[in-house]
């Protein structure tokens, strides 16, 4: 099993169907980047879990129902009864998403610590869950926990800036974390955002050397780069696909990414370290093409394994 730890919340997306644009109808939509980096995986049929904490008011029902809707085990769901963290989206003419959160005092903040069941082979973190505390703390320890244990660790920090209070802070407690993950997946504007002054391709040979088997960035519609333990650099292009939004679309690629290793037996380290050019094409191709059938369609929508070539 693949656990994935992290925030689920709700999306208020506005409908792009009206003459107001952002300033129309906000229609919900479940997401989370790690909750829907376990509904992807999910519906690739990989073995997955959530562990978090989910509201216990209707919008935490609904997203307890679609995990179990897309095969995602929930024995390390703990809920309460605070409220579901809002986050309302803008989207730009390209269909590009920006965030606004409502997150004081949110149930994902008060996650518990929890042991993880012993079939799990990796876990993955990011997005709100690594800044919004005391969760942070909560999974901060989990993460170096399960790393110590020799379990495969993916991060992906998914930087939402306006959350971050001290972005030197954040840098370095980023830094921290590379020698116990496996696999970093960033975008290239989280990249440059956690790079600050520092060249991107120095910043990015750097956090591999500090702990990560690789590196894979996102380009957008431009596709996806990852940079290895040996030093090379594959890349592929993005799939054509006609853009609704791009919420998800990062998601996605996590979840494909882990669940392409977890179908090629290379959920560890060595295994990652081991892959070569034509491995990484094709791990990589078929994270742009599920991220391309998510972005085609409103909100974090990701494909099923039928609907990925």
């Amino acid at each position: 099993m693949i656990v994935i730890g992290g925030e689920a919340l709700v999306d208020l997306v506005p409908d792009q169907s009206t003459a107001e644009g952002e300033l129309g109808p906000l229609h919900p939509r479940l997401g989370g980047g790690p909750y829907n980096v376990a509904i992807a995986l999910g519906r690739l049929g990989v073995p997955v879990g959530f562990f978090a904490r989910v509201s216990t008011d209707q919008f935490g029902d609904k997203l307890v129902e679609r995990l179990h809707d897309s095969n995602v085990d929930t024995s390390l769901v703990q809920r309460g009864p605070q409220p579901t963290t809002l986050a309302v989206v803008g989207l730009a003419e390209d269909g590009s998403a920006r965030y606004s959160f409502h997150t004081a005092d949110t149930a994902v903040r008060f996650v518990e610590d929890q042991e993880l069941p012993a079939e799990t082979s990796a876990v993955a973190f990011g997005t709100l869950a690594m800044v919004l505390e005391p969760a942070a703390s909560v999974y901060e320890k989990v993460l170096f926990r399960e790393a110590e244990r020799g379990r495969f660790v993916a991060l992906d920090p998914n930087i939402r800036a306006d959350l971050i209070e001290d972005p030197a802070a954040y840098r370095e407690r980023f830094a921290s974390w590379l020698p116990a993950v496996s696999l970093l997946k960033v975008s290239e504007e989280d990249a440059e955002w956690l790079a600050g002054d520092e060249d991107l391709a120095t910043a990015l040979r750097r956090w591999q050397q500090a702990g990560p088997a690789a590196v894979v960035m996102t380009r957008g519609a431009e596709g996806l780069t990852v940079l290895t333990a040996s030093g090379e650099v594959f890349e592929v292009p993005g799939v054509r696909a006609e853009v609704a939004d791009t919420i998800g679309a990062g998601d996605t690629v996590q979840a494909a990414l882990l669940g392409w290793l977890h179908r090629n037996d290379a959920l560890s380290v060595d295994a990652v370290r081991a892959l070569g050019r034509e491995d990484w094409e094709r791990a990589l191709r078929f994270a742009a093409s599920a991220a391309a059938v998510t972005v085609s369609r409103p909100g974090a929508e990701p494909p099923f394994a039928s609907e990925v070539d």
